[in-house]
């Protein structure tokens, strides 16, 4: 496998410029990309944390039209060696599809990084190119937590905006080569433009996988950006919180059984699974969103499912599961943790589950949010005990949550 990252660093960095006009100042001679923080130029730390990462086995820049010597002569006095240098476009676009157009067939996956994200991580960097290898595309962002509202151009509020599943999207964002040649070949075709590359595999229809980032990889785009950026090196530990550490981790486990019975739906992760006995319970008995709801509340250390919604309460009887789910999920954030893997095992003889486990994943991402891994399996107890005498169902789960990404 070819991994290699795409900086595109062709700018002229209008905003910064606008901004230092703004305050009374004059608009900088180098670049924003060549601005000093903490004594090197934005690019620099840029690329330099970039090569840091295990996977990365090159660098290829977009540089300004008609300063790509310039550019090469650069990066060679700071010492990155090799990186490839490409003439950039009139936009950002442009400048990522020169760039894939320029790399060699053996490439397979490349990473997509704002060359005005100095501060980002190796361990991040890796983190989006593991969920790309799954899924194909990935991108990294942080969730909403600001109330939205849309605004007309008069300033009155036009509506406020549900936040819910609202992510702010960073880089770096991660792709098989010839996917994103392919979307932003087809952009280039159709007069189309987005405002990150995520966007243009979006519009082939084709899924992209969001994964938590941080904070501290923002995008210097004006002064105060830079200021936040020195901010954050000045922290004793450094860009080490770039991503949450293994000691910030929370594991939980969850079982859940429930007998078969007739007339009964059989409903399981929130799909409801044609078969002539369903699930006994006083909610509708879904062992599988129960366990994971289990597992999620051990995590947070919160208790376990029954004192949460008892079931001798009536408010409680027929509940659809997954909607309790989705309330253990408001628990867990609220206790300042975030989900972010579920691995669960659903034991039964019968009906056979494996062609419903993708439609079981689909709804349980829906509730456990975009940045969390789901998994689910589905075994048989070849006929042993009363599961296996298909006289029931049962569901096993491991959760990991970690603490809350905020900015």
């Amino acid at each position: 496998m070819r991994v290699v990252a795409l900086v595109p660093a062709a700018g002229r960095g209008e905003r910064m410029r606008r901004a230092l006009r703004a305050r009374g100042g004059e608009a900088p001679a180098p670049r924003k990309l060549f601005l000093p923080l903490a004594g090197r130029p934005v690019l620099q730390w840029t690329l330099e944390a970039l090569q840091r990462s295990p996977a990365v086995e090159a660098l290829w820049v977009a540089a300004p039209p008609g300063e790509t010597a310039a550019l090469e002569a650069t990066l060679a006095a700071w010492g990155l060696n090799p990186v490839h240098v490409v003439e950039g476009g009139a936009s950002r676009q442009e400048s990522v599809r020169r760039l894939l157009e320029a790399l060699p067939e053996s490439v397979e996956w490349v990473v997509v990084h704002d060359g005005a994200r100095p501060l980002v991580a190796p361990e991040l960097v890796e983190r989006v190119l593991a969920a790309a290898l799954r899924e194909g595309a990935a991108a990294c962002g942080l969730p909403v937590h600001e109330t939205v509202k849309r605004v007309d151009g008069t300033g009155l509020v036009v509506e406020t905006v549900d936040r819910e599943g609202l992510w702010t999207i960073q880089t770096p964002q991660a792709f098989r080569r010839d996917l994103l040649l392919q979307a932003h070949r087809q952009a280039l075709a159709d007069g189309a433009s987005g405002t990150d590359d995520a966007a243009l595999v979006e519009r082939l229809g084709r899924p992209v996988r969001v994964v938590p980032g941080h904070p501290a990889n923002l995008k210097v785009t004006t002064p105060d950006d830079l200021v936040r950026a020195e901010a954050w090196l000045q922290r004793p530990e450094g860009l080490a919180t770039a991503v949450p550490p293994a000691w910030g981790l929370r594991a939980g486990f969850g079982f859940d059984v429930h007998r078969l019975a007739p007339g009964r739906p059989l409903i399981l992760g929130g799909v409801t699974i044609p078969w002539e006995r369903g699930l006994v319970g006083h909610s509708d008995g879904d062992a599988l969103s129960h366990a994971i709801a289990d597992a999620l509340l051990g995590a947070a250390g919160l208790g376990d499912l029954g004192g949460h919604f008892p079931d001798d309460d009536p408010a409680f009887a027929g509940a659809y599961s997954l909607g309790l789910l989705r309330r253990v999920v408001e628990a867990v954030d609220e206790a300042g943790l975030q989900v972010v893997a579920v691995d669960a095992t659903i034991l039964a003889q019968e009906p056979r589950l494996a062609p419903y486990v993708p439609a079981m994943v689909a709804k349980l991402r829906e509730v456990l949010g975009a940045q969390a891994e789901v998994n689910v399996k589905a075994t048989r107890p070849e006929g042993l005990g009363a599961l296996g005498r298909a006289e029931g169902i049962a569901a096993f789960c491991v959760a990991i949550c970690a603490p809350r990404v905020v900015g």
